[in-house]
């Protein structure tokens, strides 16, 4: 009777997790919203594996300039792919680009979605507001995902009526280079987002890792703190910039310092993130704002991007 009774919860066991596992959603049409940097390259690596995109921005311009920039990128990967096929290199490009059409009418294209992926401007009333439009117009089934690096993915789902549809994806820059993807769920997200979402990181070739709504989520949590402490350690005049980079290199094989890593992001975007933080947790340390950082961004001093910041580049 015991032996039967285990072979029952088995079998009930393993026709759960087949039932559990049915009712993910295959996610095999993706609207990407930003045809930015981060969008554009989202776009492209999803493209890349077996995916229909719809890639949408403000205007045509855009979508042209995008469409250019993943070509480009598309041929740099088929070059080094297909060193030895040049001819099945072409192929891949000519198949990936297929798969990638446009849209200056994100209502009009994201019925037919399993996913909408937002990559646009860090400003949390412009993503609401997006978001609350195209919760109308999706299907029931589709899931919504912010690329946000800096705020709240509940606070973005909210502007929605599903919480439970939503979850954060957020992916580093280069997207066709860098591996990692921080998949994030919220209270509200199901676990059958949350696991959709995990297995379409997946198919991207990435690897995901999980986490929950925390400010910064687990790479911007550990990384702006300690380039803010590289930032402090300079402002109190313990240590040079450049021997404070020297040391990080030297000391910890990063591949670039603090203040060399600052100046390849943009100033601009970490005072960004740490000012979020800041106005979240007023008390906390690690999110005091940085006099020196202050002042570079006000002189539009924002990185290599400017051609200066803590270094110049000119």
């Amino acid at each position: 009777m015991a032996f039967v009774t285990r072979q029952f919860v088995r079998s009930m066991s393993s026709s759960s997790a087949a039932a559990a596992s049915a009712k993910k959603i295959l996610i095999k049409h993706v609207t990407v919203i930003g045809g930015g940097l981060m969008g554009a390259g989202i776009a492209q690596v999803a493209a890349a594996t077996g995916h229909t995109v719809v890639l949408v921005d403000q205007t045509e311009e855009i979508l042209a300039k995008s469409r250019k920039g993943i070509e480009e990128s598309l041929q740099k990967v088929a070059k080094k792919k297909f060193a030895e096929n040049p001819k099945a290199g072409s192929e891949f490009v000519e198949k990936t680009l297929s798969s990638i059409s446009t849209s200056t009418d994100a209502a009009a294209v994201v019925h037919s979605a399993d996913l909408v992926m937002e990559a646009i401007v860090e400003n949390l009333q412009v993503k609401n507001e997006l978001f609350k439009r195209l919760d109308k117009f999706a299907a029931e089934h589709t899931i919504f995902a912010s690329n946000t690096s800096s705020l709240q993915i509940t606070s973005i789902a909210n502007a929605t009526t599903r919480q439970d549809r939503f979850g954060g994806l957020h992916f580093f820059n280069p997207v066709p280079m860098m591996r990692l993807v921080e998949v994030i769920k919220t209270p509200m997200t199901s676990q059958k987002t949350f696991e959709s979402l995990i297995d379409f990181s997946k198919t991207l070739g990435k690897h995901p890792v999980a986490c929950k709504d925390t400010p910064g989520f687990i790479v911007n949590r550990l990384l702006v703190p300690y380039l803010m402490e590289a930032v402090r350690l300079y402002e109190r005049g313990d240590a040079t910039k450049e021997d404070i980079d020297i040391a990080m290199k030297l000391g910890t094989g990063y591949p670039m310092g603090p203040f060399e890593l600052l100046d390849y992001v943009g100033l601009d975007t970490t005072k960004f993130i740490l000012d979020g933080w800041h106005e979240m947790d007023t008390k906390n340390p690690l999110f005091q704002p940085s006099p020196s950082m202050n002042k570079l961004v006000a002189e539009n001093k924002l990185g290599k991007k400017t051609g200066e910041g803590y270094y110049k580049y000119k």
